[in-house]
């Protein structure tokens, strides 16, 4: 529920009153002694449905013209021409599908507080990379995660698919001028830190070692799954801003789906290997465009629109244009996570296949010790050099089976075209002395 302030100019006294006698709303007007064009301030209490049907209807005597109005929260109401009229609201709010959600006026000023300034926007987002990327190279899923908490990214999301339904060119643009900004700088703090790491043989790894670390590989290669999370994280944002309850928990999830796909971007650009981080590069972007979309969808839905209506097919068309556009882009980077999902596919199939078949060349006395598969293309992969290493009892001579070995894995080895094939790729045997009672 809403306690609402409206300071009433001089002359439009009686309109204001007759709009809440006809709605059934409880007032007090006090006078206003201040000296200026204001003749009494009425305060009353609504639901939270009734607060923009209310304002529309004070809007049409042209009160927000000339006076300024406040809505604050009000935890208690002890009425019972209150309850009548907010179980009148909720009916007629149901009945439209909108559900228990805030004003226009209110999402509009939550959305706007939402959006940080840009110098503590650039020290958190800065810090959150740099973070990442140190949860990252310390393979620490908790550190990843405070990273997340810190990052203040839902604020310019929603401030943009706000902006666009109810119209407001200069939120909108906010809203995207601080995603843009957030995006670049979290990817060059995230680069800055970790060269810093490299060259300080803070890290003395290779960029191999690197990609082999198990909270960064995941991330290499995303797959379509990993869409779900922006989904559900932009619907999430909309559905808790519109509805008034915190939105805290939310931005951690918004956090999930860009902070740390960023961070291994730019640790990717500071070992030198920037094409092996393209993967994350691209959920980067499916995932800000979903979270965009997906809000902008849920705002119109619920039933968000400009103040004046000649202005609403306007921001329809805005909205519609905006949609279509996002969708666009967003089908075509998603079917590149698709490639990386059936690349991973692929080359998960292959390393087993080839395992099995290496596995029964050998004979009983030797053992496979390792295969390591070193992989090229884009977005599908295949095999351009494996280097399998066999195990075989000291004092004897190494297994004849090298030949073998070559012509099965070349077989196996999945084809840039087709699903499998005889793909052009050198085979390595290594032979090393094992003692089995170690």
């Amino acid at each position: 529920m809403r306690l609402v302030q409206v300071m009433v100019p001089t002359g439009k006294r009686e309109a204001v009153l007759d709009v809440l006698d006809d709605e059934e709303v409880d007032y007090a007007v006090s006078d206003e002694t201040s000296g200026r064009d204001y003749t009494a301030v009425v305060t009353f209490p609504l639901p939270t449905a009734a607060v923009e049907p209310v304002l529309d209807r004070l809007r049409g005597v042209g009160i927000e013209r000339d006076a300024y109005t406040v809505v604050v929260q009000a935890e208690t109401v002890v009425s019972e021409q209150f309850e009548a009229l907010e179980e009148r609201y909720e009916t007629d709010e149901e009945e439209a599908g909108n559900g228990d959600r805030i004003a226009r006026e209110e999402l509009v000023a939550r959305a706007d507080e939402m959006a940080p300034t840009v110098r503590p926007y650039v020290l958190m987002t800065a810090v959150s990379a740099v973070v990442a990327t140190a949860g990252l190279l310390l393979d620490s899923p908790a550190v990843v995660v405070g990273s997340m908490v810190i990052a203040p990214l839902i604020g310019p999301a929603m401030a943009t698919s706000v902006g666009t339904v109810v119209d407001d060119s200069e939120l909108v643009l906010r809203g995207v001028k601080l995603q843009a900004l957030g995006g670049a700088l979290a990817i060059g703090a995230a680069a800055v830190f970790a060269f810093l790491l490299r060259v300080t043989n803070v890290v003395p790894l290779t960029a191999e070692e690197v990609f082999a670390i198990g909270e960064i590989r995941e991330r290499l290669a995303p797959d379509v799954l990993s869409l779900v999370i922006a989904l559900g994280a932009g619907a999430a944002g909309a559905v808790s801003l519109s509805s008034g309850v915190s939105s805290a928990l939310v931005g951690v999830m918004i956090a999930a789906a860009l902070v740390p796909p960023t961070a291994v971007v730019g640790i990717g650009i500071a070992w030198g290997a920037p094409q092996s981080v393209v993967g994350s590069a691209v959920l980067v972007l499916v995932n800000i465009l979903a979270i965009n979309l997906v809000a902008l969808v849920v705002l119109w839905r619920l039933g968000y629109r400009p103040k004046l209506w000649f202005r609403e097919e306007e921001a329809r068309a805005a909205t519609l244009k905006r949609i279509a556009a996002l969708g666009a882009v967003l089908l075509l980077l998603t079917g590149l996570l698709g490639a990386f999902t059936y690349s991973a596919y692929r080359t998960a199939d292959f390393e087993e296949e080839a395992t099995a078949a290496i596995k029964a060349e050998l004979p009983p006395e030797a053992t496979l010790l390792d295969m390591e598969v070193v992989y090229e293309g884009f977005p599908l992969q295949t095999p351009q050099r494996i280097v399998v290493t066999v195990g075989y009892p000291p004092g004897t001579d190494p297994p004849a089976v090298a030949s073998a070995i070559r012509d099965r894995v070349a077989t196996l080895a999945p084809d840039p075209i087709g699903p499998f094939g005889h793909a052009d790729v050198s085979v390595q045997i290594r032979y090393v002395g094992v003692d089995a009672a170690a």
